[in-house]
């Protein structure tokens, strides 16, 4: 091959192994892309990767914004990668909170003095949707699509989802998107103050820079002192979130949901096509048997 971008033409798959590219726009202005394979699978790289990322931003002295982005149009971040490697991630050491590294980057990423906004296009569950909820503020496409399927899964949410969307958006609502464990379009999550507004797709890099280029050019100090108090007065407390993700560990891979799990794996779960694309509704639909399947 002639460079790196042909081979990653070929492949569909970047050569460069970072997942998190950091475009810093100015001093405090940055913008951050995540990619990673087809679909935006969140994996223990990732986890490692946004350790990196969340203190290089904790150690900007002028940084005042970041905008998450993706490069992918049709998935923001799909959800974990349920064949990674599960032992790898378990015994990860703890993070600086002392907490496992998954939630710690998290904890870490909503505390940062920098204003955090993600500009959501495509589809973000699972995982992914506890990142973006980790964030200070959630701008959305119109064709956009958010969710928590672990429970359609199996397993119980471990990034704090319990934690963060009771508090934002009430706990009927959370209980509804937790436990239905169903996809939420971009216009219902604005209703239910999941996202904080939904613009045209068309429009909506242009009113994510313009806001993040306004807060880039107030005062850090106001910026950092004014966004601590606000997540003192809002954020949950960091014992909330180690219960969830030990439910997480003791929950998912268990043999009860195997067939399950195949059954999805081998109908386009964590592809581009196939049930990936309406995961929420596939979850729902799934034959009332799956041994029925397996034997068929």
């Amino acid at each position: 091959m002639s460079s790196e971008a042909d081979l990653a033409a070929v492949t569909g798959q970047p050569t460069d192994p970072a997942q998190f590219l950091v475009d810093e726009v100015s001093p405090s202005y940055w913008r951050v892309v995540f990619r990673n394979g087809p679909i935006n699978l969140l994996d223990a790289d990732s986890i490692e990767q946004l350790a990196d990322l969340v203190t290089r931003i904790e150690d900007a002295p002028a940084l005042t914004v970041v905008v998450f982005g993706s490069s992918n149009p049709d998935y923001f971040m799909a959800h974990r990668d349920l064949r990674a490697d599960r032992a790898r991630v378990v015994s990860m050491p703890a993070g600086p909170t002392g907490l496992h590294p998954y939630v710690d980057d998290l904890v870490r990423l909503s505390k940062v003095p920098a204003v955090t906004i993600c500009s959501i296009r495509g589809r973000v569950r699972g995982a992914g949707s506890e990142f973006v909820l980790a964030t200070d503020v959630r701008f959305a496409g119109d064709r956009a699509v958010l969710g928590q399927c672990e429970v359609g899964l199996g397993a119980v949410p471990g990034g704090g989802a319990m934690a963060r969307l009771a508090r934002l958006v009430g706990r009927g609502r959370a209980a509804e998107i937790l436990l239905g464990a169903d996809d939420v379009p971009a216009a219902l999550a604005e209703r239910y103050g999941y996202v904080n507004r939904v613009l045209p797709d068309a429009g909506l890099d242009a009113f994510v820079d313009a806001f993040a280029r306004r807060i880039a050019g107030f005062d850090k100090t106001a910026i950092a002192e004014t966004k601590a108090l606000l997540d003192l007065a809002s954020l949950p407390p960091d014992d909330e979130f180690a219960p969830g993700l030990v439910a997480f560990f003791r929950t998912s891979g268990r043999p009860e949901n195997a067939i399950r799990i195949r059954y999805l794996l081998d109908h386009g779960l964590q592809s581009a096509t196939g049930v990936e694309l309406n995961l929420g509704r596939e979850l729902g639909n799934l034959p009332e048997s799956t041994t029925t399947w397996l034997n068929s």
